[in-house]
């Protein structure tokens, strides 16, 4: 089924909607201590754990959509429901993550979000909405339309004089950190740019929509054998956001994101790659090259 445009700015409101109530919903269980779960997952202790709040928000977000998958049929892909694999025969399918970041969540610190996509059968994201409950702040964006601050049209700027890392926690752990950070801290004096801070409290949704607030600013995840890397719904969303601007998301090797790989779910085949400018994501693909 064609979508039309005003067909995409309908569903976008659902999607913002679902978002904000699913979002209002983290928020009255914030420091509850919900019960915590753990699911078969990734390779990180960050794809296996799971609360009741992310089953919670979930619920309120397929209330809002499940009308819309029969009236556009659309398919629909979310963490915490098995994958049927509607996607891969639909046009279109909702791709959801209804608590981005349950780590940071659980441990009370800024990072999780709400993160609502809706992603063709090609792999391409038409709509991506983020809610940051934390900050109440609500990024969005519809193909060719642009991208949404709270409502507002936000033009992306570079203007930190310092470099920003993003990184998950887990990366911390993997044999290539200390060199990864060497040659970045190189970049930093060869661009000029004053420092490097690091940054690896959040979730993947976050993670990227803090590379277009801390611009210059990029975060990425390596190519790996095992299953892992974050899943589809973890970047289906700000996919779609960073499309809108001036700013690069793509594999670590500069190739359109699979964002409907039809074998798996997760994304550690090709890895990814979001940054603020398109010249400091050639730097790190250049880096990946090298260190591989």
């Amino acid at each position: 089924m064609k979508l039309s445009q005003n067909d995409l700015f309908l569903l976008s409101q659902c999607a913002i909607s679902a978002a904000l109530q699913a979002g209002q919903v983290i928020k009255q269980h914030t420091n509850s201590q919900p019960k915590i779960n753990i699911k078969p997952g990734g390779s990180t202790l960050a794809s296996q754990v799971v609360t009741e709040v992310d089953h919670f928000s979930q619920a309120v977000i397929l209330q809002h959509l499940n009308p819309t998958c029969t009236q556009f049929d659309l398919a629909l892909l979310t963490e915490e429901s098995p994958d049927d694999q509607q996607r891969l025969e639909k046009d279109f399918f909702w791709c959801i993550d209804p608590l981005d970041g349950t780590l940071p969540f659980i441990e009370s610190s800024p990072g999780y979000s709400v993160s609502i996509a809706l992603v063709s059968r090609q792999g391409v994201p038409y709509i991506g909405v983020v809610y940051d409950p934390v900050k109440q702040t609500l990024y969005h964006a519809i193909k060719g339309l642009g991208i949404f601050r709270n409502a507002t049209p936000w033009q992306i700027a570079n203007t930190q004089t310092d470099l920003t890392f993003i990184t998950d926690r887990s990366f911390i752990k993997q044999p290539l950190y200390e060199e990864v950070i060497s040659q970045l801290n190189k970049l930093v004096k060869a661009s000029g740019y004053s420092k490097l801070n690091i940054v690896q409290h959040g979730g993947a949704a976050m993670n990227a929509c803090w590379v277009l607030e801390q611009g210059p600013a990029c975060y990425f995840k390596f190519p790996k054998q095992q299953a892992g890397g974050g899943s589809l719904w973890d970047f289906a969303a700000t996919a779609c956001l960073f499309n809108e601007t001036q700013a690069q998301v793509s594999d670590i090797a500069g190739l359109d994101l699979d964002l409907n790989r039809p074998d798996s779910t997760f994304m550690n085949h090709r890895g990814v790659l979001y940054s603020s400018n398109i010249e400091l994501a050639q730097h790190i693909s250049a880096l990946y090259k090298k260190l591989s």
